[in-house]
């Protein structure tokens, strides 16, 4: 019987774009409850508006950085005032999702830079463990709960210039992995979404808003899109209680492997 999301609380990182932004618009269709953070204020305030106009029950949103310890403490304490800790009768975290990441730059090894490198591990790697450390405690268990993670098809498969990102994101893979077996019993289930080639404003950062650059990436192809990615998230949460979607690759068409993609003229 699919799990249904009204009224259920879902906390979504990296919520002022992309995959965040259109995970909250499709999780407020459902009648969710929404606790976004990212670090645009201004975006996330718009985003929240548009969650409620799409059906969301509640929309709230407060700063987020989770390369910042401190700063992950303070949207948690925020988080528990909302909604109380699982412990508690009748509140707690239904939805973790972990998608605050993304990369900087497409250096090589010779050419990479530390604050490149450290930017990408601070977001993709200790980000997501900093969240999950910080929210165990209010996600509930034995009913159909989850922690759905944001990774990539880099976590995969390799390619020159991306050495920090795929570490990166194979790290999120691993951490993934990992935490499924220490929540075993718990009734938790843990996800991990990883695609591949998708237009959102994840070149344009890694190109540090070089725009023309980064429209080469998907120039001649018909890629994923945001929406693409949150129908599936909510697809995901929204399985029977007792069906866990361990690991799901999703590419476009376009897109038969890193090295292999499609372009029309």
């Amino acid at each position: 019987m699919r799990t249904d999301l009204k009224g259920k609380w879902i906390l979504i990182t990296g919520a002022s774009s992309g995959f965040g932004a259109a995970a909250a618009r499709a999780f407020g269709a459902e009648g969710s409850r929404l606790l976004l953070g990212a670090r645009r204020q201004e975006r996330l305030e718009q985003v929240a508006v548009e969650a409620l106009k799409a059906g969301a029950a509640e929309a709230h949103v407060h700063r987020l950085d989770v390369s910042q310890t401190t700063s992950v403490e303070a949207f948690m304490a925020w988080a528990t005032t909302r909604i109380g800790p699982a412990s508690s009768a009748g509140a707690g975290l239904d939805v973790l999702l972990n998608n605050a990441g993304g990369a900087q730059g497409l250096d090589t090894v010779a050419q990479g830079k530390d604050a490149d490198w450290e930017a990408m591990i601070q977001s993709n790697v200790l980000g997501v463990l900093r969240m999950t450390r910080a929210a165990l405690p209010l996600i509930r268990k034995d009913c159909g709960s989850s922690i759905i993670n944001i990774g990539s098809v880099a976590g995969h498969v390799a390619y020159e210039g991306g050495a920090a990102y795929c570490a990166a994101k194979a790290g999120e893979l691993q951490i993934t992995r990992a935490l499924r077996l220490e929540l075993n019993g718990t009734g938790i289930r843990v996800s991990t979404i990883d695609p591949g080639l998708a237009e959102t404003e994840f070149s344009l950062v890694r190109f540090k808003g070089d725009a023309t650059r980064a429209k080469q990436v998907y120039a001649g192809t018909h890629p994923l899109t945001a929406e693409d990615i949150a129908e599936i998230l909510v697809w995901v949460a929204s399985r029977p209680s007792h069906v866990n979607i361990d690991e799901l690759l999703v590419k476009p068409v376009d897109q038969a492997a890193v090295h292999k993609v499609y372009r029309r003229s």
